[in-house]
């Protein structure tokens, strides 16, 4: 997969997640732990979104514990950041040929 493609694969996420009631509040958001692709608000939940794409297989297999622990730091380094303390929920936004899935709340 090409940079590209993930590009893409977020932009598509950011219209979906737009469509469906959520407020983006930060792309791409960096820490010296990891990234984290989308941050959204829906209601009092802040969510933030790993996506994951795949042309070939389903992409959630992408998303390794290790993985999930770089998350996990770079929202702990967010909330300190930004001064926030609410609740939230980590999700998933798996982008393949046939469309976006949203898995909510996951956790390994």
């Amino acid at each position: 997969m090409s940079l590209k493609d993930g590009l893409k694969a977020e932009d598509r996420v950011v219209e979906f997640l737009i469509r469906n009631g959520y407020k983006i509040i930060k792309r791409n958001f960096h820490s010296k732990f990891g990234e984290i692709d989308i941050v959204a608000q829906k209601g009092d939940i802040l969510n933030f979104f790993e996506v994951k794409y795949s042309k070939n297989y389903d992409p959630i297999h992408r998303i390794t514990p290790m993985k999930m622990q770089k998350i996990i730091k770079t929202i702990d380094y967010f909330f300190m950041l930004n001064d926030r303390d609410e609740e939230y929920q980590i999700n998933a936004a798996l982008v393949t040929l046939e469309g976006i899935k949203i898995l909510e709340n996951i956790s390994f």
